[in-house]
């Protein structure tokens, strides 16, 4: 588990203003916290239950997925084995959507705890590794299709793939569709809050890119183009979008620096940073006031009040 000693003054120096914009979204008093420590492999797809006032979260290669008690702060399995779950999100009636590695799905767990597939096939054929999710206020469901988890036996259950890298919509009515195809590795996503564009994480290009889409007629996306090129910067992962359109993004293996998370204006343009020991895989917004950070960052769990809200949805 990497060394890590909480800031004993503030403001925390591991909170960082890149541009001078992003002090109005840092609050002076806050501290990045850590809620648990060595409990994960490979920490990913955090989600917030504000009805439960709890957090969970994946270990995909541990194959169990986490809870984290608001009150208490205990921590614990919360479902194991998970199917190496991977990205969590809630839908518009609060239940859990899941993305499944082991068994290459799109699940719903219901408010009984009966589980739904909503998707596991494209045409006929096998998805790849569901990753990341995201759910539109219409309730539609879109998520992103990678090979990660069927490469090896670690994410998953090496295996061939048999449809491409594509990112996906499910309508409410349950058909299932590809709204983007030819992008490499296709990762985190996330809506603008007025869900006219969609962000998408491109992980294999190289240098990596988080690419912006229009959303045309709620159902397609359209004018495809580069918002952020991570360069030698590191690499983007997971991420979520604040109320004023700012992009949280997960953050790993970047040079001359600690990793954590990445703040991007919406014009792509960096403007924070948040340093950690690890790697940071994803991030959600929770708490009362949806004001909470929490990020999920290899064997750990961290979080942030910040002064902004999480948009819903993601």
């Amino acid at each position: 588990m990497p060394e890590w000693t909480p800031s004993l003054r503030v403001p925390d120096v591991a909170v960082r203003d890149v541009d001078a914009s992003f002090a109005r979204y840092r609050l002076p008093l806050a501290k990045v916290e850590r809620l648990a420590a060595g409990v994960t492999r490979w920490a990913e797809g955090p989600v917030y239950f504000g009805d439960l006032r709890c957090l969970l979260w994946s270990d995909v290669p541990g194959n169990c997925m986490w809870r984290w008690d608001e009150e208490t702060g205990a921590v614990g399995p919360w479902r194991k084995p998970s199917d190496h779950a991977n990205g969590n999100t809630r839908d518009r009636q609060g239940r859990l959507l899941t993305c499944e590695h082991g068994t290459r799905r799109v699940t719903r767990t219901e408010a009984d705890g009966a589980i739904t597939v909503l998707a596991d096939r494209f045409e006929g054929k096998r998805l790849n590794s569901p990753n990341d999710i995201v759910c539109k206020s219409d309730g539609s469901i879109w998520f992103t299709d990678p090979s990660f988890g069927i490469l090896s036996w670690y994410e998953g259950y090496k295996a061939p793939s048999e449809v491409p890298t594509n990112v996906y919509r499910i309508d409410p009515s349950g058909a299932l569709s590809v709204v983007a195809e030819g992008i490499n590795q296709p990762n985190g996503l996330a809506f603008s809050p007025d869900e006219s564009i969609l962000y998408i994480v491109e992980s294999r290009s190289e240098p990596r890119k988080i690419l912006a889409c229009d959303v045309v007629g709620g159902k397609s996306l359209a004018k495809r183009r580069v918002l952020i090129d991570a360069g030698q910067q590191g690499t983007p992962d997971g991420f979520r979008v604040d109320i004023d359109g700012n992009l949280w993004c997960g953050w790993g293996m970047g040079e001359g620096g600690l990793d954590g998370v990445h703040v991007f204006n919406p014009d792509g343009r960096l403007i924070g940073c948040i340093d950690l020991p690890e790697r940071c895989a994803n991030v959600c917004f929770g708490g009362a006031h949806r004001n909470r950070l929490f990020m999920a960052a290899t064997t750990s769990l961290y979080a942030l009040y910040v002064n902004t809200h999480g948009v819903a949805g993601g």
